[in-house]
């Protein structure tokens, strides 16, 4: 069980810490309407350093809308070194389909127009972090950016800063009760939100952030897989495949060494 008190206050610390040595003056989050990014602005208001909170709709399903203007409106209320901002990025995204002649029917096509409206997103958050001399703070968690790789590469993936990325998302849900994150977040099913509907990440993964955590763990102790049930069985074959598919996202860039003898 993790401490979420201490916990809290050594996210804070370190924050604060890399910020300064970093030469920064404060923080940008991307706020989506979920727990992890709701905790990751928390955290960062603890910082008593500036911190915009940016909304970036893309078709934004009115629910994660109103769940992140809420959870905005909170922090606000609660901290006054948090200001926020929303850029509608809708028309470019529209402006970018054109361009692109799209075919939204085929499935790779559209997978991939998922993850265009990420690095969308990541494109204004980094726009307003180095005009302000902020860091963007990302807010992938542990089982997302180490287990499964649910996330996307160059999108939500590409951040200066991970504060929460050592915790499981049980532990996030811990630090959002400890944090007082409004319910509206704490009782909404997860989801990435890139798709403009209510699907869940559970729905597009195939199993549940416990179930997860409990197959990175097992995958990790290195445990025999004798006496597993099916669900169990079908579990880490699904944290397997993705954890082998993502390996990408999840290593440094493959560099290609020229050897020296090719140099002289």
């Amino acid at each position: 069980m993790i401490n979420s008190e201490k916990t809290v206050t050594h996210i804070v610390n370190w924050l604060k810490q890399y910020a300064e040595k970093a030469h920064a003056k404060g923080f940008v989050v991307g706020i989506s309407g979920g727990i992890d990014s709701a905790v990751t602005s928390s955290l960062a208001a603890l910082t008593k350093m500036p911190v915009l909170c940016l909304e970036m709709p893309i078709y934004q399903h009115v629910k994660q809308v109103n769940r992140g203007h809420k959870h905005i409106e909170q922090l606000k209320s609660k901290f006054n070194n948090v200001t926020n901002l929303q850029t509608d990025l809708t028309p470019i995204f529209d402006s970018f389909l054109k361009a692109l002649s799209t075919n939204k029917d085929n499935e790779s096509e559209a997978l991939a127009l998922v993850n265009l409206r990420a690095r969308m997103r990541m494109t204004a958050l980094y726009y307003h972090a180095q005009k302000n001399s902020f860091l963007v703070v990302g807010t992938g968690n542990k089982i997302e950016d180490f287990g499964v790789g649910f996330y996307t590469k160059y999108g939500d993936g590409g951040v200066d800063i991970s504060p929460i990325a050592d915790l499981t998302k049980t532990e996030v849900y811990a630090l959002g009760e400890f944090l007082g994150v409004n319910n509206d977040i704490m009782v909404a099913p997860p989801t990435d939100g890139l798709w403009g509907d209510e699907r869940t990440d559970e729905e597009q993964i195939g199993a549940t952030y416990p179930e997860l955590e409990w197959a990175m763990d097992f995958v990790n102790t290195n445990s025999t897989e004798t006496n597993l049930t099916d669900r169990q069985k079908e579990v880490l074959a699904i944290y397997k495949k993705l954890n082998a598919a993502n390996q990408h996202k999840m290593n440094p860039i493959p560099v290609c060494i020229i050897p020296d003898e090719l140099k002289n």
